[in-house]
């Protein structure tokens, strides 16, 4: 398929990214104790190994890939608020300097993370695009990976990993008295 170049040379980097996903993912998903975060793992590869397939198809094939093959998985909120943890403590951490198996808030910070950057990664790369069915695929991956990192965002406030809390009336008063809306 032709490409412009920078067009190759981003999908090489993101191809090398999807690389990495697939990998550690399978590790995390062996590793995982909770069967929670076990389930949510298991769920997401599958359309983490269709993403990094049909990149690699993008580079190797000489027509261009149904794109229609991967469609962005589905956004399943279930947190009953989004500006208090359902939790009353969070739990404090410390880096390990010794790993030899990871634990779940680990796997499931390092998902996160993962998957904030491949968002960002794809975003970036779909407003640079050319080719409009790549394009579209960048566009499907970025919500990919923007459903799984709130997913496992999720995830990780239930436990008390990761924190949530409203902003200060104060703050949201500063900051909504700086704008007034356009008349018309």
């Amino acid at each position: 398929m032709q490409l412009a170049s920078h067009e190759l040379h981003v999908l090489s980097e993101l191809i090398a990214g999807c690389y990495h996903s697939v990998n550690t993912m399978a590790g995390y998903i062996s590793q995982a104790q909770d069967p929670e975060l076990k389930e949510l793992l298991e769920r997401h590869f599958p359309l983490h190994v269709e993403d990094y397939n049909l990149k690699v198809e993008f580079a190797q094939s000489q027509t261009t890939p149904d794109i229609s093959k991967f469609q962005p998985d589905s956004l399943r909120p279930k947190l009953q608020s989004y500006t208090e943890a359902p939790v009353s403590q969070f739990q404090s951490t410390v880096p390990r300097t010794n790993v030899q198996q990871h634990n779940d808030r680990e796997i499931a910070l390092a998902y996160l993370l993962n998957q904030k950057g491949s968002a960002k990664n794809y975003a970036s790369a779909a407003v640079e695009c050319a080719n409009p069915d790549l394009r579209t695929f960048l566009e499907n991956a970025f919500l990919n990976s923007n459903r799984h990192a709130y997913e496992i965002w999720e995830y990780m406030t239930e436990k008390g990993y990761y924190p949530l809390m409203a902003a200060p009336q104060n703050a949201i008063q500063a900051i909504a008295g700086m704008y007034q809306p356009v008349q018309q």
